[in-house]
């Protein structure tokens, strides 16, 4: 068996970046047009008037103020109302092998890796743009890397879950080096017509280097302590979209909102901070740790709200900025790039020999905590 670490980190943002004011002045639009077209059918009762959406109360439910977005046109189109992105040949590179390139680049600098240095390529993340072939082994041919890809999805704990992927096969003497790559197009699967949703997603592409600490190059390195994940079903976030659709009675049933990205959102908050908030503790616990050991804490971010109270919650008292950094304000929920984005903003302050935990939780329920502790050699 060999050790494993974190050594490097990267980041693809894309350029286009939608703000509160502008998602609401889309959405509005929508619905004036709506509850006007329909206006009759209102008056006598037969279907409830659209409600109009507002930055303030964007901002109030879940801390977000922008997000960033592969196409912003298309979802800023009161007539469209998603975003534009064209069909590429199969000769072209794919969107999610595109951006994965990108922060794949990125991570391998910062790790001080070569291509020749990476055995194999994880591609994790909430929503793969196809079926096959693996998107991992179209990254893998675009870069020149040797060895195997594959993919994986554990909705928005995919990194997390990856993650620990990842450590089983080095520390399993599988590979000398994985590739781990979250290319998140969330804005793909979001109903931009929902009051309730339409301003949750961005897009994004995180990566991570996971290596043999025998073989590193680098000066500063995490030491993955432990991995600890956890599932339990539940309805209560879920994307029914796949390729069975088309096979339904109805075909038009693949255009109904439930094909897209829904949620009961009071209930996942309800049920999923205690579960995420009790396995960190448990998770610590395990390893002789308590939560007064831990520096920092990189959640997945899903809700400003949510991630108060969990951190709350595993520390006894309210938490500083410092202790659990937020992105989302920023970026939005990107799913399970979310708390790999606060990993790769919010580490190089951290001092020899802290210890943090890299958190993520979503739809399966799918909860996954990754202890982490920084050396420097």
């Amino acid at each position: 068996m060999y050790n494993a670490a974190i050594t490097g980190t990267g980041l693809y943002t894309p350029p286009n970046s939608i703000s509160n004011d502008e998602l609401v002045e889309s959405f509005n639009a929508f619905v004036n047009e709506f509850n006007q077209a329909n206006s009759a059918a209102i008056e006598r009762g037969e279907m409830e008037a659209l409600q109009a959406s507002s930055s303030a109360f964007i901002e109030k439910a879940s801390g977000i103020k922008s997000r960033y977005v592969v196409d912003k046109a298309g979802i800023l189109d009161p007539q469209r109302m998603r975003p534009s992105i064209p069909e590429r040949s199969n000769e072209e590179p794919s969107v999610l092998c595109e951006m994965a390139v990108h922060a794949a680049k990125q991570a391998l600098q910062n790790s001080g890796k070569e291509i020749a240095d990476i055995d194999g390529v994880i591609v994790a993340c909430s929503n793969l743009q196809r079926a096959y072939p693996a998107v991992s082994v179209e990254v893998q041919s675009a870069l020149g890397i040797k060895g195997f890809g594959f993919d994986m999805n554990v909705a928005c704990s995919s990194a997390t879950f990856g993650l620990q992927t990842a450590l089983d096969l080095v520390k399993a003497g599988t590979a000398r080096s994985i590739l781990l790559l979250n290319p998140e197009v969330c804005s793909a699967h979001l109903n931009f017509r929902d009051r309730d949703s339409h301003f949750i997603f961005g897009d994004v592409c995180t990566a991570i280097v996971i290596e043999r600490q025998d073989l590193m190059t680098v000066s500063t390195y995490y030491e993955v302590v432990s991995a600890k994940l956890a599932t339990e079903f539940s309805n209560n976030i879920r994307n029914n979209f796949g390729f069975m659709n088309r096979c339904a009675p109805d075909a038009e049933s693949e255009k109904n909102p439930d094909k897209l990205f829904v949620q009961q959102g009071r209930k996942v908050f309800k049920e999923v901070s205690p579960m995420v908030a009790n396995l960190i503790v448990e998770h610590l616990a395990a390893n002789d740790l308590s939560p007064a050991d831990l520096r920092r804490m990189w959640l997945h971010q899903a809700n400003l709200n949510m991630n108060l109270l969990i951190a709350k919650r595993v520390l006894g008292r309210d938490v500083t900025p410092d202790e659990a950094p937020v992105i989302l304000d920023e970026y939005a929920n990107t799913s399970s790039a979310g708390s790999i984005i606060a990993f790769h903003k919010y580490r190089d302050d951290m001092a020899a020999g802290d210890v943090g935990v890299i958190c993520s939780f979503g739809a399966g329920y799918s909860v996954g905590s990754v202890i982490v502790k920084k050396h420097v050699r």
